[in-house]
């Protein structure tokens, strides 16, 4: 007398688990996490260049044409690393590595708490990338992530440190 089991042999549940294993490893591919995290990422510094430059020059409009002292009185062609407050005066080009376009010097900072405190912006802070950036307010700390330069015809450019997923430097210039 034979015994007739229903069931699943073993190599059906094999080749079961392996057909599961390919379809979510090739939906892991084709979703590649890092790359949609770091596109994110770029995102928000693509955003936040605007959003500086944008409120540098609603402060221009609203003071006549004039621009905030701080960065009225930055050196043509220099690139400044910029911060919220006076505080931090040294180590602005310390994470030139992590720059598409180095800041000049170390003391090259620029501070914009005065667009901050007037209601013209919030303090953006680049996400982290190969570094961790911060508002630069205090001594010691790595900046914001983001430069400002102002060329010899006045034109501003605001540059993002870190793009890890563009091809091009994220920046923005008016």
């Amino acid at each position: 007398m034979q015994s007739q089991q229903k069931g699943f042999t073993l190599i059906e549940l094999l080749v079961v688990i392996a057909i599961i294993g390919i379809l979510v490893a090739v939906i892991f591919v084709a979703l590649d996490p890092a790359t949609r995290f770091g596109q994110a990422r770029d995102a928000v510094r693509q955003n936040d260049v605007q959003e500086i430059l944008s409120s540098i020059k609603l402060y221009q409009v609203d003071n006549g044409g004039d621009h905030l002292a701080s960065i009225g009185g930055l050196t043509a062609g220099s690139v400044y690393m910029a911060v919220n407050g006076a505080t931090m005066t040294a180590g602005c080009d310390d994470n030139n590595a992590a720059c598409t376009t180095a800041v000049t010097a170390d003391g090259s900072c620029v501070d914009i708490s005065g667009l901050v405190t007037g209601g013209y912006l919030s303090m953006p802070v680049s996400p982290a990338g190969a570094v961790t950036w911060d508002d630069g307010s205090g001594s010691g700390n790595e900046g914001s992530g983001y430069t400002i330069s102002v060329a010899s015809t006045g034109i501003v450019t605001v540059r993002a440190c870190e793009d890890e997923q563009t091809t091009t430097e994220i920046t923005v210039s008016r």
